[in-house]
C-alpha cells in the first residue's frame, strides 16, 4: 500500500478540494489556512488544512461571511489537527445563527407561497401591500421578511 504524504502541495489541495489555486491563496491571505513553507519556499498543507478549507466552502454556501468563518476557525487549535470535540465547539458557535437563518428562510418561503397565485385581489389582505411606504419607517431592506408581521400597521 502506498504511503500517505505528510504534507500536500497547493496543487494537491486544489485537486482534493475542487478549489482553484488562486482561491486557496486568497483563503491563506485571509488567515483561514496557514500552510508551512518547505526549504524551497513552496506552500505545504496538512490534512487538517483540507478540513478547514472544506469547512470554509460549506460555511460560505450557508451564507456565512469570511469574517464569521475566520472567527469560527479561531476556536480551532493551531498546534495540532482539530479533534471531533474541537469541530463540535465550532459548530455550536454558529448554530444559533444558522437556526435564525433557517427561520427567516422558512418565513420567506411561506410568504412567497401565499403570494404566488393567491388571487386575493384585495390590497387589504395582501402581505406585500405597503401603502405610503409605512414599512420604510421601521428600517431599510425587506422589512416584511426581517420584522415580525405583528408589528405591521
Amino acid at each position: 500500500m502506498a504511503e500517505l504524504k505528510r504534507t500536500l502541495s497547493i496543487g494537491d489541495v486544489a485537486a482534493r478540494t475542487g478549489l482553484s489555486i488562486s482561491a486557496i491563496r486568497f483563503y491563506e491571505d485571509k488567515g483561514l489556512v496557514t500552510p508551512e513553507r518547505n526549504a524551497g519556499g513552496q506552500r505545504r498543507y496538512t490534512r487538517a488544512d483540507l478540513r478547514r478549507l472544506s469547512f470554509v466552502m460549506a460555511a460560505q454556501r450557508l451564507g456565512l461571511s469570511l469574517v464569521d468563518i475566520a472567527a469560527a476557525l479561531q476556536a480551532l487549535p493551531a498546534d495540532r489537527a482539530p479533534s471531533k470535540a474541537d469541530w463540535k465547539r465550532v459548530a455550536t458557535g454558529i448554530e444559533a445563527r444558522l437556526e435564525a437563518q433557517i427561520a427567516m428562510l422558512q418565513a420567506l418561503r411561506d410568504k412567497l407561497d401565499g403570494c404566488i397565485g393567491c388571487g386575493c385581489l384585495s390590497l387589504e389582505s395582501c402581505a406585500l401591500y405597503n401603502p405610503e411606504d409605512r414599512a420604510g419607517a421601521t428600517g431599510s431592506g425587506p422589512r416584511f421578511v426581517f420584522v415580525d408581521e405583528t408589528k405591521r400597521s
